[in-house]
């Protein structure tokens, strides 16, 4: 899928998902879910259980990068 997104719009995304420890396209996912969720869709998800967070990327004992907001895991 081909998704056209404003420079500035992706560069924000794909800082965010680097400090969550994700691929851009896993945080896009788990950004969509909760937003779906907020929004009261409930059709789950193919990948799992919708309410689990896309796991973290990179080494488990390194701590995530300045600015960024823990997840739960």
């Amino acid at each position: 899928m081909t998704l056209r997104l404003p420079e500035d719009l992706r560069d924000r995304l794909r800082d965010h998902a680097k400090s969550e420890r994700r691929s851009l396209n896993s945080e896009l996912v788990y950004m969509l879910e909760v937003g779906l969720r907020a929004a009261g869709v409930d059709a789950g998800s193919p990948g799992g259980d919708p309410a689990s967070p896309a796991p973290l990327r990179g080494k488990p004992d390194s701590p995530p990068q300045a600015g960024g907001t823990p997840t739960p895991v």
